[in-house]
Protein backbone atom coordinates (compact mmCIF):
# COMPACT_ATOMS: atom_id res chain seq x y z
CA UNK A 1 0.00 0.00 0.00
CA UNK A 2 1.61 3.43 -0.89
CA UNK A 3 0.15 6.90 0.11
CA UNK A 4 1.69 9.73 -2.38
CA UNK A 5 -0.63 11.98 -0.73
CA UNK A 6 0.99 13.78 2.58
CA UNK A 7 -2.57 14.73 4.26
CA UNK A 8 -2.96 10.83 3.96
CA UNK A 9 0.31 10.44 5.71
CA UNK A 10 -0.88 13.42 8.31
CA UNK A 11 -3.94 11.56 8.78
CA UNK A 12 -2.37 8.12 9.90
CA UNK A 13 -0.07 9.65 12.31
CA UNK A 14 -3.23 11.56 14.21
CA UNK A 15 -5.53 8.37 13.97
CA UNK A 16 -2.94 6.18 15.11
CA UNK A 17 -2.19 8.38 18.22
CA UNK A 18 -5.76 8.78 18.82
CA UNK A 19 -7.63 5.32 17.88
CA UNK A 20 -4.93 3.19 19.82
CA UNK A 21 -6.22 4.36 23.53
CA UNK A 22 -9.89 4.02 22.42
CA UNK A 23 -9.88 0.22 21.84
CA UNK A 24 -7.16 -0.43 24.65
CA UNK A 25 -9.03 -2.82 26.79
CA UNK A 26 -10.30 -5.25 24.04
CA UNK A 27 -6.11 -5.07 23.39
CA UNK A 28 -4.86 -6.17 26.81
CA UNK A 29 -2.12 -8.46 26.09
CA UNK A 30 -0.97 -11.66 28.44
CA UNK A 31 1.91 -11.22 30.90
CA UNK A 32 4.70 -11.70 28.99
CA UNK A 33 8.38 -12.29 30.59
CA UNK A 34 11.15 -10.50 28.87
CA UNK A 35 12.69 -13.13 26.92
CA UNK A 36 8.90 -13.42 25.16
CA UNK A 37 8.67 -10.02 24.41
CA UNK A 38 11.96 -9.55 22.93
CA UNK A 39 11.47 -12.88 20.41
CA UNK A 40 9.21 -15.61 21.79
CA UNK A 41 11.34 -18.81 21.49
CA UNK A 42 13.91 -17.35 18.85
CA UNK A 43 13.70 -20.40 17.19
CA UNK A 44 17.23 -21.37 17.14
CA UNK A 45 16.68 -25.25 16.78
CA UNK A 46 14.36 -27.15 14.57
CA UNK A 47 11.02 -27.81 15.89
CA UNK A 48 8.65 -29.51 14.07
CA UNK A 49 6.83 -25.81 13.16
CA UNK A 50 8.57 -23.00 12.89
CA UNK A 51 6.42 -19.59 12.68
CA UNK A 52 8.18 -16.49 11.37
CA UNK A 53 6.44 -13.88 12.70
CA UNK A 54 6.57 -10.08 11.51
CA UNK A 55 4.66 -7.66 14.04
CA UNK A 56 2.61 -5.04 13.65
CA UNK A 57 3.51 -1.06 13.19
CA UNK A 58 4.24 0.70 16.64
CA UNK A 59 4.44 -2.84 18.21
CA UNK A 60 7.56 -3.29 20.34
CA UNK A 61 9.73 -6.65 20.94
CA UNK A 62 10.05 -8.78 18.43
CA UNK A 63 6.64 -10.37 18.14
CA UNK A 64 4.66 -7.23 19.30
CA UNK A 65 1.99 -7.96 21.80
CA UNK A 66 -1.51 -7.98 20.33
CA UNK A 67 -1.22 -11.64 17.74
CA UNK A 68 2.61 -12.76 18.03
CA UNK A 69 2.90 -14.28 22.03
CA UNK A 70 -1.31 -15.81 21.85
CA UNK A 71 -0.49 -16.92 18.38
CA UNK A 72 2.19 -19.09 19.48
CA UNK A 73 0.45 -20.14 22.89
CA UNK A 74 -2.29 -21.32 20.86
CA UNK A 75 -0.86 -23.04 18.28
CA UNK A 76 1.55 -25.03 20.68
CA UNK A 77 -2.36 -26.40 22.53
CA UNK A 78 -3.34 -27.27 19.16
CA UNK A 79 -0.09 -29.17 18.16
CA UNK A 80 -0.50 -31.64 20.78
CA UNK A 81 2.22 -33.21 21.44
CA UNK A 82 4.41 -31.27 18.47
CA UNK A 83 7.09 -28.99 19.43
CA UNK A 84 6.42 -25.09 18.06
CA UNK A 85 8.70 -22.44 17.99
CA UNK A 86 7.98 -18.66 16.73
CA UNK A 87 11.24 -16.61 14.90
CA UNK A 88 10.29 -12.29 15.00
CA UNK A 89 11.29 -10.49 12.05
CA UNK A 90 13.30 -7.78 13.29
CA UNK A 91 12.51 -4.61 11.43
CA UNK A 92 11.67 -0.96 12.42
CA UNK A 93 7.49 -1.86 11.79
CA UNK A 94 7.33 2.45 11.62
CA UNK A 95 4.68 4.31 10.04
CA UNK A 96 6.60 5.38 7.14
CA UNK A 97 7.12 1.38 6.12
CA UNK A 98 3.83 0.76 6.20
CA UNK A 99 3.03 3.95 4.04
CA UNK A 100 5.38 2.43 1.44
CA UNK A 101 3.64 -0.86 1.11
CA UNK A 102 5.58 -2.64 3.47
CA UNK A 103 9.10 -2.15 5.30
CA UNK A 104 11.59 -2.98 2.57
CA UNK A 105 14.52 -4.17 4.45
CA UNK A 106 11.75 -6.18 6.53
CA UNK A 107 10.15 -7.82 3.89
CA UNK A 108 13.84 -9.21 2.77
CA UNK A 109 14.45 -10.10 6.53
CA UNK A 110 11.80 -12.14 6.70
CA UNK A 111 12.24 -13.73 2.99
CA UNK A 112 16.20 -14.63 4.28
CA UNK A 113 14.89 -15.92 7.64
CA UNK A 114 11.88 -18.35 5.87
CA UNK A 115 14.73 -19.54 3.80
CA UNK A 116 17.19 -19.84 6.40
CA UNK A 117 14.67 -22.41 8.30
CA UNK A 118 14.08 -23.95 5.14
CA UNK A 119 17.57 -25.25 4.62
CA UNK A 120 18.64 -25.97 8.36
CA UNK A 121 15.18 -27.33 9.23
CA UNK A 122 14.35 -29.96 6.48
CA UNK A 123 12.29 -32.09 8.82
CA UNK A 124 10.18 -28.70 9.86
CA UNK A 125 7.03 -27.35 9.07
CA UNK A 126 7.77 -23.71 8.00
CA UNK A 127 4.89 -21.05 8.73
CA UNK A 128 4.73 -17.38 7.57
CA UNK A 129 2.61 -14.96 9.21
CA UNK A 130 2.29 -11.38 10.15
CA UNK A 131 -0.13 -9.06 11.83
CA UNK A 132 -0.91 -5.50 10.35
CA UNK A 133 2.24 -4.03 8.82
CA UNK A 134 3.31 -7.71 8.90
CA UNK A 135 1.05 -8.88 6.94
CA UNK A 136 2.59 -6.35 4.47
CA UNK A 137 6.12 -8.22 5.04
CA UNK A 138 4.57 -11.52 4.31
CA UNK A 139 2.91 -10.93 0.89
CA UNK A 140 6.26 -8.89 0.02
CA UNK A 141 8.78 -11.89 1.23
CA UNK A 142 6.32 -14.44 -0.80
CA UNK A 143 7.69 -12.31 -3.52
CA UNK A 144 10.73 -12.51 -3.13
CA UNK A 145 10.89 -16.63 -2.25
CA UNK A 146 11.85 -18.80 -5.16
CA UNK A 147 9.54 -21.76 -6.32
CA UNK A 148 11.54 -24.36 -4.54
CA UNK A 149 10.91 -22.56 -1.39
CA UNK A 150 7.19 -21.51 -1.19
CA UNK A 151 6.46 -25.39 -1.64
CA UNK A 152 8.42 -25.95 1.48
CA UNK A 153 6.40 -23.27 2.97
CA UNK A 154 3.50 -25.08 5.05
CA UNK A 155 0.96 -21.51 5.11
CA UNK A 156 0.93 -18.33 5.61
CA UNK A 157 -1.93 -16.65 7.93
CA UNK A 158 -2.47 -12.61 7.94
CA UNK A 159 -4.39 -10.86 10.69
CA UNK A 160 -5.58 -6.95 9.49
CA UNK A 161 -4.23 -7.30 5.99
CA UNK A 162 -3.59 -3.70 4.35
CA UNK A 163 -2.99 -6.10 1.61
CA UNK A 164 -6.47 -7.36 1.25
CA UNK A 165 -7.94 -9.35 -1.35
CA UNK A 166 -4.31 -9.79 -3.27
CA UNK A 167 -2.87 -13.48 -3.15
CA UNK A 168 0.18 -14.20 -1.13
CA UNK A 169 2.06 -14.49 -4.22
CA UNK A 170 3.41 -18.73 -4.79
CA UNK A 171 0.90 -19.84 -2.22
CA UNK A 172 -2.18 -21.55 -3.59
CA UNK A 173 -5.20 -20.58 -1.88
CA UNK A 174 -5.30 -23.47 0.12
CA UNK A 175 -2.33 -22.54 2.10
CA UNK A 176 -3.41 -18.96 3.25
CA UNK A 177 -5.94 -17.71 5.55
CA UNK A 178 -6.46 -14.06 5.74
CA UNK A 179 -8.44 -12.72 9.07
CA UNK A 180 -10.28 -9.35 9.09
CA UNK A 181 -12.09 -8.64 11.38
CA UNK A 182 -16.03 -6.57 10.38
CA UNK A 183 -14.83 -2.55 11.00
CA UNK A 184 -11.01 -2.82 10.16
CA UNK A 185 -10.39 0.23 7.98
CA UNK A 186 -6.64 -0.90 7.27
CA UNK A 187 -7.98 -4.11 5.89
CA UNK A 188 -10.58 -2.02 3.35
CA UNK A 189 -8.06 -0.36 2.23
CA UNK A 190 -7.65 2.95 5.22
CA UNK A 191 -5.58 3.94 7.26
CA UNK A 192 -7.24 4.59 10.66
CA UNK A 193 -6.68 2.13 13.22
CA UNK A 194 -9.96 1.43 14.74
CA UNK A 195 -11.13 -0.94 17.73
CA UNK A 196 -11.69 -3.88 15.33
CA UNK A 197 -7.29 -3.60 14.45
CA UNK A 198 -6.89 -3.94 18.09
CA UNK A 199 -8.55 -7.24 18.49
CA UNK A 200 -7.30 -10.15 16.62
CA UNK A 201 -6.06 -11.84 19.28
CA UNK A 202 -9.12 -12.94 19.81
CA UNK A 203 -8.53 -15.20 16.44
CA UNK A 204 -5.55 -16.75 17.04
CA UNK A 205 -7.05 -20.15 18.11
CA UNK A 206 -8.89 -20.19 14.23
CA UNK A 207 -5.52 -19.72 12.58
CA UNK A 208 -3.41 -21.97 15.46
CA UNK A 209 -6.14 -24.83 13.83
CA UNK A 210 -5.82 -24.03 10.22
CA UNK A 211 -1.64 -23.65 10.91
CA UNK A 212 -1.64 -26.98 12.62
CA UNK A 213 -4.32 -28.58 9.97
CA UNK A 214 -2.11 -27.05 7.05
CA UNK A 215 1.04 -28.93 8.84
CA UNK A 216 -0.15 -32.32 9.47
Amino acid sequence: MLFSNPLLAATLLATLGLAHPLAAEDAQPPQLDARQSRSTENAQGCADMIIVFARGTTEGGNVGTIVGPPLLAAVKQAAGGRTVAMQGVDYPANIPGFLAGGDRQGSAEMAKQVQSFIAKCPGSQVVMSGYSQGGQLVHNAAEQLPAAALQRVSSAVIFGDPKNGQPVAGLGQQKTLVICRQGDNICDGGNRILAPHLQYGRDVGKAAEFMVGQAA
